[in-house]
C-alpha cells in the first residue's frame, strides 16, 4: 500500500496506521480489553442492522448537516476524546482539531493528550470540546474544568465509566504501560519504526523533552514516565457520584455532556442533574468488555429522554452508512474516535481530513438510498425490522 491516495475507506487507514506505529502505540489505539468482546459487539451490531432503500426520490440539494447542541454542524459527527493521538502524530491533537473544524464538525481534547489544550484553542479554530475524567482528588479535576473554560472550550464531556480502569492485557504484553518504561519489549519495536521515532518522538524531545500530558492537573503532567503509584493514587475515580455532576454543572458555564451511559435510568439521572446531552458509550470497548454495543442501548435511552436532552452515540463507527443507522434509531448525532485516530497516523492532518471525507461520501451516498434529503428525514421506517419487533434486527 501506498500513500493517503491509495486509501479508500476508514481499514485502508487502519492498516496504514499499523504499519507506521510501532506495535504498542497501534495496539493501544486499536484493541479494547480482555477477550474483546464489547469491541466486536459494537460493530457486529451496525452490520446486523438492514435498511431499506428508497427509490425516485429526487436528490438534488441533499443537506447533510444538522443543529447539535443549538449550532449548525457540517455532518451529525463529532471526534471523541482520544488519548495519545500526539504518539500517532507530532501534536495529533492539533491536527485532528484543524481537520474537524475544517469539515465544521466538534473536536473533542482529551484530559491525557499531549498537545495543550492552549495551543489547541489558539491553532485550531472551529468548535472545542473537552473530555475530563473524575481525580480522586477532586480539586485536581477542577482546576483542569477552570483551565478549558478560560480556553474558551464551549462544551464539556464528563467521562464517568472508567473508574476502575481498564483490563488492558495487551499494553502489558508490549511493554506499553503508562508510566511508561523502555525494557526488552518496547526497545526493539520502536528500533523497527525509525521512521515514527523521526517524525514523533525527536520533535518533542527537541522542543520539551518526553511527550507528556499536558493537560493533567499542575504536577502531575509527567505521570507518562514518572511514577506509576502517583498515578494510580491520583486518578482512581470509583468514589464519584451524582453529586460530582451537580459540582461540575455549577462550575462550567456552557454546555455539559455525561459520557459513558448505557441505561436508560442513568440517562434520566444525567438529565436531572444539569446535563444538556448523554453520550452512549461504553468506551470503544476499552472498560467492561460484557458490555453490549451501543447501538443496541440506544433505543432504550431514546424511549427514556430522547424528547429532553441531546443523545450522541459512541464507540463503533466506521462506516458513514452506521452514521444514518444511529440517527435512525433516535439518536441526534455520533462520536468517532479511532477512525480519525487511524488517519491521523497515516497521514496527519490530511489523514484525518481523509477519514472524515471517506465518511462523509459514504453518509451522502446511504442518505440518497434510503431516500433521505436530511438529516430530519431519516426516520425509524428507514430500518429492516423483524415482523412485529420493535427491536434492532
Amino acid at each position: 500500500m501506498g500513500g493517503l491516495q491509495d486509501c479508500f475507506n476508514i481499514a485502508d487507514l487502519r492498516e496504514a496506521a499499523r504499519k507506521r506505529l510501532p506495535r504498542g502505540v497501534f495496539e493501544f489505539v486499536d484493541r479494547g480489553v480482555e477477550d474483546e468482546v464489547s469491541l466486536a459487539n459494537n460493530s457486529d451490531a451496525f452490520r446486523r442492522i438492514k435498511l431499506w432503500n428508497k427509490v425516485l426520490v429526487d436528490l438534488d440539494g441533499v443537506q447533510l448537516g444538522t443543529d447539535l447542541l443549538g449550532s449548525p454542524v457540517g455532518l451529525p459527527l463529532a471526534i471523541s476524546p482520544t488519548g495519545l493521538a500526539g504518539l500517532c502524530w507530532h501534536e495529533g491533537e492539533l491536527a485532528l482539531a484543524k481537520a474537524a473544524a475544517k469539515a465544521k464538525i466538534p473536536y473533542t481534547l482529551a484530559n491525557g493528550s499531549i498537545t495543550a489544550m492552549e495551543k489547541i484553542a489558539k491553532g485550531a479554530g472551529g468548535r472545542l470540546w473537552f473530555q475530563i475524567y473524575l481525580w480522586r482528588e477532586r480539586e485536581l479535576t477542577y482546576g483542569v474544568v477552570r483551565r478549558a473554560r478560560d480556553c474558551g472550550f464551549e462544551t464539556l464531556i464528563v467521562t464517568v465509566d472508567t473508574g476502575l480502569g481498564g483490563n488492558r492485557e495487551h499494553n502489558r504484553r508490549n511493554g506499553f504501560g503508562l508510566p511508561f518504561k523502555f525494557s526488552r519489549r518496547n526497545i526493539p519495536d520502536f528500533a523497527m519504526h525509525p521512521g515514527w521515532v523521526l517524525r514523533v518522538i525527536l520533535p518533542y524531545l527537541r522542543e520539551s523533552g518526553f511527550p507528556r500530558h499536558e493537560n493533567y492537573p499542575a504536577g502531575y503532567e509527567n505521570m507518562m514516565a514518572g511514577s506509576a503509584v502517583k498515578k494510580d493514587k491520583a486518578m482512581r475515580g470509583e468514589n464519584s457520584t451524582w453529586a460530582d455532576i451537580d459540582k461540575l454543572r455549577a462550575l462550567w458555564p456552557g454546555h455539559l455532556l455525561v459520557k459513558g451511559v448505557m441505561r436508560p435510568e442513568d440517562a434520566i439521572r444525567a438529565v436531572e442533574h444539569g446535563a444538556d446531552g448523554v453520550i452512549i458509550s461504553n468506551h470503544g470497548g476499552r472498560a467492561l468488555d460484557s458490555a453490549p454495543a451501543t447501538l443496541d442501548a440506544l433505543p432504550g435511552i431514546v424511549d427514556a429522554v430522547g424528547a429532553r436532552t441531546s443523545i450522541i452515540l459512541d464507540s463503533g463507527i466506521r462506516r458513514g452508512g452506521d452514521i444514518v443507522k444511529a440517527l435512525a434509531l433516535g439518536a441526534k448525532s455520533v462520536m468517532m474516535g479511532r477512525a480519525t485516530l487511524y488517519g491521523v497516523a497515516a497521514g496527519g492532518e490530511a489523514g484525518a481530513s481523509q477519514a472524515i471525507s471517506l465518511l462523509r461520501d459514504e453518509y451522502r451516498q446511504t442518505m440518497g438510498y434510503v431516500g433521505c434529503r436530511s438529516v430530519s428525514e431519516i426516520s425509524p421506517d428507514i430500518i429492516v425490522r423483524p415482523h412485529g419487533s420493535n427491536q434492532p434486527v
